[in-house]
């Protein structure tokens, strides 16, 4: 059953009627492989293909009488072809079709979402660029660092998005495999250019070297991928929640009218959206450990991973597409409060430039750590007097004013040097160009 959430293209990739029509396909290219190279008369694909088809529902009929999927379907095609239905599957086992049909699913998921991915990552870069010089206060351990923009923010998840990018097309290549090689990979009925041909008809790689399936090892690297690609979308939206906290409240999710918060508080905007998002990012996880057990088998092959799979990768595909599509949307509405950025960044009372005060002393000849402890004093009082400023502070400090003058200490509490370099930035992660 298709989820409600899934998206329309998607969720076509993993009806019933779309899995049998990947069958049939691997089928028919099998019967032109088998007549090409002489292994059934020559005439039987002409035959054959007019009139090959399947009814899910005559399928799913059969099936609860064999108890078995794959001889359900041929024997519902052989009812549609007649005699020359036959030659149908010569040759081969049911994982032959299994595994090359769920290649092709894969890579028709897979084709939606490098697309949706490619969305985000563009969406990011628009974000980047308009929010470059968006001041805002940078955290370490939750408390107020430096200052940084929240243009950066989107341009390092921008860069994470491209490398998820990357990933995810090497994983795809790699799950871009069929085998037409047998009951036990020997091509003992049929030769390795049947194989060939086949793989080659439907844009596949045919596996350099199989069993009766294809090897789990690349499924599980594709299932992972997709759960690091949920980490990172687990990871936006934890910043975002972090930053749409009340006492932050430097960005929000799009809000729409009518929409409500909590029956019981009427003020409540909660950031519900990218909860779900961090949510759901479990379950890719779960579903990747499911796809690392599928890779140790009994021998040539037992049917474990079967049942698993029958979940796995249809939940994956179809949940990741759907988180994509919501963070998609959180990110190119979400509501930037620049004024409490600086009002928040502000709070610290100067602390930010602690950094570039204590820089300013060392370049006066002083030891970095007879420095460090000239500011440390001087931060120190602003953390026991609410009313002081650190700027002000070091301006009547008299250590410090040995060293430097007032002028000088102005200079150390400048937004400017942590602006100047924002461009290059965004220039080396590709959202701004080299002019």
């Amino acid at each position: 059953m298709i989820p409600r959430y899934t998206r329309p293209e998607m969720a076509k990739v993993w009806t019933e009627e779309n899995k049998l029509q990947k069958w049939l396909e691997v089928e028919l290219a099998a019967l032109d492989g088998l007549a090409r190279y002489g292994y059934i008369p020559k005439e039987i694909p002409a035959k054959v293909r007019p009139r090959a088809k399947f009814d899910v529902a005559r399928v799913k009929e059969i099936e609860k009488i064999t108890n078995h999927d794959v001889i359900a379907f041929l024997t519902n095609v052989a009812e549609h072809v007649g005699p020359a239905g036959r030659y149908v599957h010569f040759g081969l086992t049911s994982s032959d079709i299994l595994d090359t049909g769920l290649a092709l699913q894969l890579v028709d998921a897979s084709r939606v979402l490098n697309r949706e991915l490619r969305k985000l990552i563009d969406i990011l870069a628009v974000r980047a660029r308009a929010h470059a010089n968006t001041l805002m206060v940078g955290r370490s351990h939750g408390v107020h660092a430096e200052p940084v923009t929240f243009g950066l923010k989107m341009a390092l998840f921008h860069a994470e998005f491209k490398r998820n990018l990357e990933r995810f097309e090497r994983a795809t290549e790699n799950i871009r495999f069929g085998k037409i090689s047998g009951a036990v990979g020997t091509f003992a009925n049929v030769a390795p250019k049947v194989e060939n041909y086949v793989c080659k008809k439907l844009k596949l790689n045919p596996a350099p070297v199989s069993t009766q399936i294809l090897q789990r090892d690349r499924h599980a690297e594709y299932m992972t991928v997709i759960a690091v690609i949920g980490g990172s979308l687990e990871k936006l939206a934890t910043e975002i929640r972090g930053l749409q906290k009340t006492e932050c409240y430097e960005v929000q999710e799009y809000f729409a009218k009518g929409q409500k918060g909590s029956s019981a508080m009427p003020h409540k905007r909660n950031p519900i959206t990218c909860e779900r998002i961090a949510g759901l990012a479990r379950i890719l996880r779960g579903n990747a450990l499911a796809a690392l057990e599928n890779i140790a088998l009994w021998h040539e092959r037992d049917i474990t991973h079967s049942s698993v799979e029958r979940v796995i990768f249809p939940d994956s595909t179809i949940l990741l597409d759907y988180m994509l599509g919501l963070m998609q949307n959180v990110i190119e509405n979400l509501q930037v409060n620049k004024d409490r950025m600086l009002r928040n960044m502000e709070a610290s009372r100067g602390m930010v430039f602690s950094q570039g005060l204590l820089l300013k002393l060392v370049e006066k000849g002083l030891t970095r750590e007879d420095a460090y402890k000239l500011v440390q004093a001087a931060a120190k009082r602003i953390w026991e007097d609410e009313s002081a400023n650190l700027r002000d502070v070091a301006l009547s400090d008299k250590g410090i004013l040995e060293h430097l003058s007032p002028a000088e200490v102005r200079e150390a509490f400048s937004y400017d040097r942590h602006l100047r370099n924002v461009p290059a930035i965004l220039k080396r992660a590709g959202i701004l160009k080299n002019k």
